[in-house]
C-alpha cells in the first residue's frame, strides 16, 4: 500500500491537515488553506492525500496504546520482567499505559490523548478528501467513486474505534440513548463553532450510513499500490460493517453481512495443517486476512515499526513487554492446535528477593514484521454464530463455532446449551491479541476480571462501571466548551 515517493510528497501535507480539537488549527493562516486546495486539486494529489490518511489510520492502530489495550485491560496480556539494569527481574507495567492498566487513566494527562487527538486528524483527513474530491474535473466517475469509497470507510472506522473507547456499549442504556462521541462529517475552519458528542444510538447510525454509502461506490478500480486486504475494498468493508451491526445487536443485519463475506470473498478458512506455519510467516499475514494495514518500510525495505515492538521475542535478554496471561494459556485444551501459537520461554524473574527462571508465552501471531490485524475470516464465522444466537438459530450457532473449534483440533460442542458463554470463549481463544476482548465483555454486560499475573491495583472490575471507557483529554474540553466529560473522570 504504502508508496515511499507518495509519502515524501505527503510530509508537507500533514502539516497542514489538522484535526478539529488540535487548537493550532485555529491559528493557520489563509496561506496554509490555500497549500491544502493547490496539493488537493489534482487526482495525484488526492491519491497522495488518500495514502496519507492509511498511513496515519496505521500508525494509529499499531501504536502501543491501541494495539494492546483491548487484551491488557480483559486479562489476556501481561507483563514480561526487565530484562538488564538494577531493575531485572521485577515486573511493572509498561509506562505508557500504566494508569490505564490501574483503571486510573487521568483525563489531565490520558494516556490514550495521542490516541484520541490522532483518531480525528484521520477524520478530518477522510473529510478534506471526500469535499476536494467533488471539485475535481478531467476524473472519471469510477476513480471519484473508488476514492470516496475508501473516504467514507476511513471516516466510519476511525469513528467506530473511538465510539468503543470512549463510550460505554450500544446497549448499555435501552435506547442507547447514552453519550457517544463527536461524529465529524465535514473538516472545521476557523471560527466554526465545536459540535458536541452524539447519543451512541446516532453515532452507530452515522457510522453505518458511511458504510453503506461506501459499499455502494466501490468497484474494482485500484489506487493504491499493495495487496488488496492492505486498503479498504469492498469485501473487507462488508465484513467491518458486520462487526458495527454485531456490536450494535443488530442479529439480522449481522447475519446477512457476515454471510455474505463467508459466502462471496473468495477467500476461505486457512485449514488445519497450515494454521501455525500460516502464522508464523515473516512479513506476510495469515492467509484468511481481509484486513491487515501494511507496516511502513523504507526505500531500502527496512521495517518502519511493526507488532513484534510490543509482543516480539529474540533472546532472554532481547524481548518485548507483552505476553499471554496465564489466564489466557489456561483456557486452551492439549489438543486446540491454538496452544501452539505461543512460544514458551523461561525468562529471569524476580521472586521472593530472588532471581528465578520463569516460563512466559509470547504470542507466535506478532513476531518477525507482522502488521495491526484489522479482520479476519474467522471472525465472520463468530459473529455469524452470535447472530444466529441472537435470532434463536440456535443449531446454526452451535455449527458455526463447531466450524472454528474443528479447525482448532478442539473438543466440538454437542449441544446447544450455555451457547452465549461457549461463544464468548470461542472469541476469546481464537481473536486473542487482536483488540476486541475487552468489548466483547462490555457488550455482553461482563466483569472484567485478571487473576494469574494480575499486578493491578484493581485486578476486578464489575460490570457496569465508568472504567470500562477512558477520558475525554482535558485539552480537548478546553478547546471544545460543547464537549463533555465522561462519567467517574
Amino acid at each position: 500500500m504504502t508508496n515511499i515517493k507518495q509519502l515524501c510528497k505527503l510530509s508537507i501535507l500533514t502539516l497542514l491537515i489538522t484535526c478539529y480539537n488540535c487548537s493550532s488549527f485555529l491559528e493557520q493562516e489563509p496561506g496554509s488553506q490555500t497549500s491544502i486546495t493547490e496539493q488537493l486539486s489534482s487526482f495525484e494529489g488526492i491519491v497522495t492525500a488518500l495514502n496519507g490518511a492509511y498511513s496515519s489510520l496505521e500508525e494509529n492502530v499499531r501504536g502501543e496504546r491501541f494495539a494492546v489495550y483491548a487484551d491488557l485491560q480483559s486479562g489476556n496480556i501481561t507483563f514480561t520482567p526487565t530484562e538488564t539494569g538494577s531493575n531485572i527481574g521485577q515486573i511493572t507495567p509498561a509506562r505508557n499505559l500504566e494508569n490505564i492498566y490501574h483503571f486510573t487513566d487521568l483525563a489531565t494527562e490520558s494516556d490514550f490523548s495521542s490516541f484520541y487527538n490522532s483518531s480525528y486528524d484521520i477524520i478530518n483527513q477522510s473529510n478534506l478528501i471526500l469535499e476536494y474530491v467533488e471539485t475535481l474535473t478531467n476524473i472519471s466517475e469510477t476513480e471519484r467513486n473508488q476514492i470516496k469509497a475508501e473516504a467514507l470507510t476511513i471516516r466510519a472506522y476511525a469513528h467506530f474505534l473511538l465510539v468503543n473507547v470512549y463510550a460505554q456499549h450500544y446497549s448499555f442504556t435501552t435506547n442507547a440513548s447514552h453519550t457517544g462521541i463527536v461524529y465529524n462529517k465535514t473538516t472545521l475552519t476557523n471560527g466554526i463553532t465545536y459540535p458536541a458528542r452524539e447519543t451512541v444510538k446516532n453515532t452507530y447510525a452515522f457510522i453505518i450510513d458511511d458504510l453503506i454509502n461506501a459499499l455502494d461506490y466501490y468497484s474494482d478500480f485500484v489506487l493504491l499500490n499493495g495487496p488488496t486486504y492492505s486498503y479498504f475494498n469492498k469485501t473487507n468493508t462488508q465484513a467491518l460493517l458486520a462487526r458495527v451491526y454485531i456490536y450494535k445487536g443488530d442479529w439480522q443485519n449481522a447475519y446477512d453481512a457476515a454471510n455474505n463475506v463467508i459466502l462471496n470473498s473468495g477467500i476461505t478458512l486457512t485449514p488445519s495443517e497450515n494454521y501455525i506455519s500460516e502464522w508464523e510467516k515473516p512479513d506476510l499475514p495469515i492467509s484468511e486476512i481481509l484486513l491487515e494495514f501494511s507496516i511502513p518500510r523504507d526505500t531500502g525495505g527496512n521495517v518502519g515499526g511493526s507488532m513484534s515492538s510490543f509482543f516480539g521475542f529474540t533472546s532472554t535478554s532481547n524481548y518485548a513487554d507483552y505476553v499471554a496471561s496465564v489466564d489466557l494459556i489456561n483456557l486452551y485444551e492439549t489438543n486446540d492446535l491454538r496452544s501452539q501459537l505461543f512460544l514458551e520461554e523461561n525468562l529471569s524473574t524476580l521472586v521472593d528477593s530472588e532471581l528465578e527462571n520463569v516460563p512466559y508465552n509470547f504470542t507466535k501471531k506478532f513476531q518477525d514484521n507482522p502488521g495491526y490485524v484489522g479482520i479476519r475470516l474467522s471472525e465472520m464465522y463468530l459473529i455469524r454464530a452470535e447472530a444466529s444466537l441472537g435470532l434463536e438459530l440456535f443449531e446454526d450457532c452451535k455449527n458455526d463455532i463447531n466450524i472454528i473449534r474443528n479447525r482448532a483440533n478442539a473438543t466440538l460442542l454437542d449441544s446447544t446449551d450455555n451457547l452465549e458463554t461457549a461463544l464468548l470463549l470461542e472469541r476469546r481463544k481464537e481473536l486473542c491479541f487482536e483488540g476486541q476482548y475487552l468489548f466483547d465483555l462490555a457488550r455482553n454486560k461482563k466483569d472484567l476480571i485478571k487473576n494469574q499475573g494480575c499486578i493491578s491495583t484493581t485486578c476486578t472490575l464489575n460490570y457496569p462501571s465508568g472504567k470500562y471507557i477512558l477520558p475525554i483529554p482535558e485539552s480537548n474540553l478546553d478547546l471544545n466548551e460543547n464537549l463533555t466529560q465522561n462519567d467517574t473522570y
